[in-house]
């Protein structure tokens, strides 16, 4: 408006002029102040993925299936993939894989390192490089290798629904020299 027309308003028209302009400042305003804590919810989620794999860790380190059950989705959603073999839905995870496992192992040390998080709305995936260390039976292992994991944001906790590791094949046994002669 130019300065000739503004002065044409009336004083009625002048006003609800000015309160639209002042809303729509104010909207602006709301607008950018919402980025903010739309950025601290994302990093208050990546925690939480980060908390809740790094948690799943520490479980299996002390063989803590209380803190297991908090970490996964106990439901049939879960699918674990690991070292060729298959897992479909929490209970056949953990009863036949998980509780096994963690009563062979001694000694047992588990680290996740390099963690990397992305999260669309309630789904989040991460990589991430492991470390598992223990004692099986007379033999010690010590493995090292890649995990992915999927988590989905369920009553306010992100679950792991996924996860995938996979460890470097051991070279084969070298194979006997031939005799000789």
């Amino acid at each position: 408006m130019t300065q000739k027309s503004v002065k044409q308003l009336s004083p009625r028209s002048l006003v609800a002029v000015l309160a639209f302009a002042a809303l729509l400042a104010a909207g602006v305003g709301v607008a950018l102040a919402s980025r903010t804590p739309t950025a601290v919810a994302h990093d208050n989620d990546e925690t939480a993925v980060r908390a809740a794999l790094m948690q799943s860790a520490t479980g299996f380190e002390r063989g803590d299936l209380a803190m297991l059950n908090r970490v996964y989705a106990n439901d049939e959603s879960v699918t674990i993939f690991e070292s060729g073999h298959a897992n479909y839905g929490w209970a056949d995870y953990r009863d036949h894989h998980l509780v096994p496992e963690m009563k062979e192992f001694k000694n047992t040390k588990y680290a996740l390192s390099d963690i990397k998080v992305k999260i669309s709305g309630k789904t989040a995936w991460a990589t991430y490089k492991y470390a598992l260390a223990g004692d099986i039976k007379e033999r010690h292992i010590d493995v090292k290798g890649l995990g992915t994991a999927v988590l989905e944001e369920r009553g306010g906790n992100w679950l792991i629904v996924h996860s995938h590791t996979s460890a470097p094949r051991r070279a084969p046994a070298a194979a006997p020299s031939p005799a000789k002669k």
